[in-house]
């Protein structure tokens, strides 16, 4: 493996960790078009989910104590039941169009949040599992299946910490029934410029960068920062 493969995918898997480090979020929105650029996306979504599992790990026992499941099991159970069918999307889909998907809905989530935009009306059951459905197809069809949860759960009554609990745990779910099912498709890699033990360093040692970052400026002026540079790498995936 020539080191020049190797360079590219490294500094953005860095770039992903430091974003991730600064926000808590947002290290898949980087490395998933950006990686896309690089490589066709049904290579890229199995290591870029596998990152984020591996980070979100060890806060999990928190959030299991805090996390509201009468709100996100109805969510986590559609998703299940439709992960499949993002699956059957991600390996029949042309690559540019897949990336393009991709690059749209970075573009479309990272404009809402920066307007601000919630979701207003009251919570059901028939939302949820809507909203479970769909976070199903996308996250197994393109990696990126927290969006409509993160806008959905961010508007609802609960407190600060229950909500990131929720968060953390509904992401957790839709990311491991994507990886279950990529790994029966013969998706995942161990070796290669995109395997898990190449970029996982980097990715680590970016969170650990951007959570010192944090640490020295306005959490309200990074988050724009960072919602404003995932809207400039979301834009060159279109564009290539």
């Amino acid at each position: 493996m020539a080191l020049e493969d190797l360079v590219l995918p490294i500094v953005i898997a860095l770039a992903g960790g430091i974003i991730r480090g600064i926000t808590g979020f947002g290290g898949s929105l980087v490395m998933t078009p950006a990686l896309s650029m690089l490589f066709e996306p049904k290579l890229v979504i199995p290591t870029v989910l596998l990152l984020e599992a591996f980070v979100a790990a060890p806060t999990l026992g928190e959030a299991l104590r805090k996390a509201r499941f009468k709100v996100i099991g109805p969510i986590c159970l559609a998703a299940f039941a439709t992960v499949s069918l993002g699956g059957y999307v991600l390996v029949h889909t042309e690559p540019q169009v897949l990336r393009r998907a991709i690059a749209g809905m970075v573009i479309l989530f990272s404009l809402m949040l920066l307007k601000n935009v919630r979701y207003t009306a009251q919570r059901r059951m028939s939302t949820s599992l809507v909203l479970g459905a769909v976070s199903g197809v996308l996250v197994g069809g393109t990696g990126i299946g927290a969006p409509p949860v993160i806008l959905y759960l961010l508007s609802g009554p609960d407190s600060i910490e229950e909500t990131r609990a929720n968060l953390m745990l509904v992401v957790t779910a839709l990311s491991v029934a994507a990886l279950a099912m990529m790994w029966y498709r013969g998706l995942l890699q161990l070796e290669g410029p995109l395997s898990v033990l190449t970029l996982g360093p980097s990715f680590y040692a970016g969170i650990l960068v951007g959570a010192r970052l944090f640490r020295g400026f306005s959490e309200q002026r990074f988050r724009r920062f960072t919602l404003l540079f995932l809207i400039v790498v979301a834009v060159a995936a279109l564009l290539v």
